[in-house]
């Protein structure tokens, strides 16, 4: 009975230091991987993605456990069209930093455009339970959403082929 109190409090100092962690993004540590992710968005801003995939990968190669790298490399994927490249990327952000709000409307957008709009609803709950309706990552896969799937690319072998004889001379 002496102990209770002491027990108590201990407990409610672990608990609370504990979660207070939870759902903040790590940051990167190594200022070379920054300053390639930096490079590597200033790239994917000027519209050279294979310049800001090379940069972003580098980052990782320096920096494993960099979120902010996955992030950028999945909306370099959703830039070229590779949906399921950048769902990819998004998850492995979401296993690093499991309340990432970008990381988890990202995933949503992707899904979207690749026309999984029931998953892609689910994310929008998942994200309007976390930070309400008026979050920017909320409102940002809800138009993603309204938008509707992108179209459909066909490859070259899809494509109709004429089998008119050529005109001789």
């Amino acid at each position: 009975m002496r102990y209770t109190p002491i027990a108590a409090a201990i407990s409610l100092f672990v608990a609370v230091s504990a979660s207070s962690s939870f759902g903040q993004a790590p940051t990167t540590t190594n200022p070379q991987a920054a300053e390639l992710i930096d490079s590597g968005r200033t790239a994917l801003a000027a519209g050279d993605l294979d310049a800001a995939t090379d940069r972003f990968e580098a980052a990782l190669a320096i920096d494993p456990a960099s979120t902010h790298a996955y992030l950028q490399l999945a909306e370099v994927s959703r830039a070229k069209g590779m949906q399921g490249q950048a769902i990819k990327y998004y998850r492995e952000a979401q296993e690093r930093d499991p309340g990432n709000l970008a990381a988890i409307s990202g995933e949503g957008a992707a899904m979207a455009e690749k026309g999984a709009v029931t998953q892609a609803e689910g994310n929008l709950a998942k994200l309007q339970s976390m930070c309400g309706t008026n979050c920017s990552e909320a409102a940002e896969l809800a138009s993603v959403i309204a938008r509707g799937p992108l179209p459909k690319v066909k490859s070259a072998e899809a494509a109709p082929t004429t089998t008119e004889p050529a005109a001789r001379n």
